[in-house]
C-alpha cells in the first residue's frame, strides 16, 4: 500500500511490483490492509455527524464492502475492524458490545455481538483468532477490568478469564501466538509514590483456560518499558523498572527462565525464528543493543545504534534493522543492517528518510539458522587451533610471555606533571631525568638536611 498526499491509495503486488488497484478517498486520516491483503480499511473526516466515514474495501473488485460512522480515532480504536491473521474472525468495537462478521460475505451485517457493558477497547487474538479480550476503564469507584470471551459465544456468556485493576486509566493487550495467554500492561497517569513522572504501570497475565490468573513477579520496582512474546507463544520477555532496566525471559506459567541483566533498555525484539533477542535502548536512550541466544543463554555481543525511531529482525531471522526516520528526526537519517550477533552488516546514509521495513514474508519459509551458526563457530575454533604449532605446552607459555605484548596509550600529561613526576622518581627511586629544575633540586636538598637532622637527633638520644 502506497498512500499519496491527493488522497490517492494504491496497492501493488510485492512480488510483481505491479499496480493491482487504486483508490481515490478524499479526506482520509488513515488507511490499513487486512492481514492476508484481502481488504483495505480507511478513515475519513466527517462533513456530518450521519456520514458513514469508516469504509471496508475490497482489493480485488474496488468495491466498498461495508461501511459505518465513528466519530473519533485513536490509537486504542484503530483499525476499527480487526481481523485475526488468517482472515477467518473479524469484529469491532461498538457502544457496550463486540460486533462480529463473517469475513466472506460483509453484507450480511455484524452475525453476533456480545455484551460488555462500559467496553472501551478490544482485542483479537491472533491466531487462531478464537478468542478476544475487551478493557473495561475504571467508573465510579469500580475497579477496571480486562476480561477474555470466546468469539462466537452467547451475548450474556461469563468470560473465561477476568482481572480487575484500581488506578488504571489505560491499557495494552498482547496476545501469544497460540491464543492460549495474555499479557495486559495496565498504566496510570499518576504515580502515587511520586517516583516516576511517567506515571505507575503492572503486568498481569491471563489464560484461556483460567489456570492463571495475576501479576507477573517482577523483581524491580519501576515502569513496564516493554514486553514481548517469543513466537513460539511458549515464553515471555519483559523490560521493567527504574533505570537502569532489568530484563528477564519467563515462560508461560510465569516462571523466570532467563536474567537479561541490567542497562539502559527499553526495546525487545524477538526474532521470527525464537531463538535470538535484541534488547535495546532507543527513543531517548543513547541506543545501546545487546544480542542474545536464548537457547544457549548467553549474550552474542553488543553494539550501538543511535538515534534510532524503527527497529525489526528481517523474516528470516538472520539480520536486524534500526532506521533513523524522519520527522522525528530531521538529521542523521539512514538505515543499519546488524548480524545476529551484533556485527554491523550494512550502513546506508539519506537527506530524508521517512520510513523503512523489511518485505513480508512468513517465517517458515526460510530454513533453521541453527546449523549456520554452529558452522561459523567451528570454523573459527579450527582457525585458533591451526595457527599454534608444537605441543600445548609451548602454546600457552607463549601466550603467557608475548614476545611484542600490545603498548596501551598513554595519557597527555602536562609539562609541571612531567617536573613532578620526575622528581618524586629520583626522590623515591625510580628513573632518574638527566636534568631537574632549580625548584626540585632545592627541595631535594631540603629533604636531604632533614633526614640527617633527624638521624643526629635520634643517635644523640640513643
Amino acid at each position: 500500500m502506497v498512500i499519496k498526499s491527493d488522497g490517492v491509495i494504491n496497492i501493488f503486488d510485492s512480488k510483481t511490483y505491479k499496480e493491482i488497484r487504486s483508490f481515490q478517498v478524499p479526506s482520509f486520516v488513515a488507511a490499513t490492509l487486512s492481514p492476508r491483503g484481502t481488504f483495505l480499511q480507511t478513515y475519513q473526516r466527517q462533513s456530518s455527524p450521519q456520514e458513514k466515514n469508516v469504509n471496508l474495501w475490497s482489493v480485488e473488485t474496488g468495491a466498498s464492502v461495508y461501511n459505518f460512522s465513528q466519530k473519533n480515532m485513536s490509537k486504542t480504536t484503530w483499525p476499527s475492524i480487526l481481523f485475526s491473521s488468517d482472515e477467518v474472525v473479524a469484529c469491532r468495537l461498538a457502544t457496550n458490545e463486540v460486533q462480529f462478521f463473517d469475513p466472506s460475505d460483509f453484507s450480511k451485517g455484524f452475525v453476533s455481538r456480545l455484551k460488555v457493558p462500559g467496553v472501551a477497547a478490544v482485542q483479537l487474538s491472533n491466531l487462531p483468532g478464537s478468542h478476544v479480550a475487551t478493557f473495561v476503564p475504571e467508573s465510579k469507584g469500580v475497579p477496571a477490568s480486562v476480561q477474555i470471551f470466546a468469539c462466537g459465544s452467547d451475548p450474556s456468556s461469563q468470560p473465561l478469564a477476568r482481572r480487575s485493576f484500581f488506578r488504571c486509566s489505560t491499557v495494552q493487550l498482547r496476545w501469544n501466538y497460540g491464543s492460549t495467554g495474555l499479557l495486559a500492561v495496565a498504566q496510570a497517569d499518576v504515580d502515587k509514590t511520586n517516583q516516576s513522572y511517567y506515571g505507575e504501570s503492572k503486568l498481569s497475565y491471563l489464560t484461556t483456560d483460567g489456570s492463571h490468573e495475576g501479576l507477573v513477579p517482577l523483581r524491580k520496582e519501576g515502569p513496564i518499558h516493554d514486553v514481548q512474546w517469543s513466537y513460539a507463544g511458549s515464553e515471555f520477555a519483559v523490560v521493567y523498572g527504574f533505570m537502569p532496566a532489568k530484563a528477564t525471559i519467563f515462560d508461560k506459567k510465569c516462571n523466570p527462565l532467563l536474567d537479561l541483566g541490567s542497562g539502559p533498555y527499553n526495546t525487545i525484539r524477538w526474532n521470527p525464528k525464537g531463538r535470538f533477542l535484541c534488547l535495546a535502548g532507543f527513543g531517548n536512550l543513547p541506543g545501546d543493543m545487546a544480542f542474545w541466544d536464548c537457547t544457549e543463554k548467553k549474550q552474542l555481543g553488543t553494539t550501538k545504534a543511535e538515534w534510532s525511531v524503527t527497529s525489526e529482525w528481517s523474516p528470516n531471522g538472520c539480520f536486524f534493522m534500526t532506521a533513523s526516520t524522519a520527522p522525528r528526526r530531521q538529521i542523521d537519517n539512514g538505515i543499519k543492517i546488524f548480524l545476529h550477533n551484533g556485527s554491523l552488516y550494512y550502513k546506508k546514509m539519506f537527506d530524508k528518510l521517512f520510513q523503512a521495513d523489511w518485505k513480508r514474508e512468513s517465517a517458515d519459509k526460510f530454513g533453521d539458522i541453527a546449523q549456520l551458526v554452529k558452522s561459523v563457530g567451528s570454523l573459527k575454533l579450527e582457525e585458533a587451533k591451526s595457527q599454534g604449532q608444537g605441543p600445548k605446552s609451548s602454546q600457552s607459555a607463549a601466550k603467557a610471555s608475548p614476545a611484542n605484548p600490545p603498548q596501551k596509550p598513554t595519557a597527555y600529561r602536562p609539562p609541571h606533571a612531567k617536573q613532578a613526576a620526575a622528581a618524586k622518581a629520583e626522590l623515591f627511586g625510580g628513573i632518574t631525568t638527566p636534568e631537574m629544575s632549580k625548584n626540585a633540586l632545592k627541595n631535594k636538598k631540603k629533604r636531604e638536611k632533614q633526614r640527617e637532622k633527624k638521624a643526629a637527633e635520634a643517635d644523640s638520644s640513643s
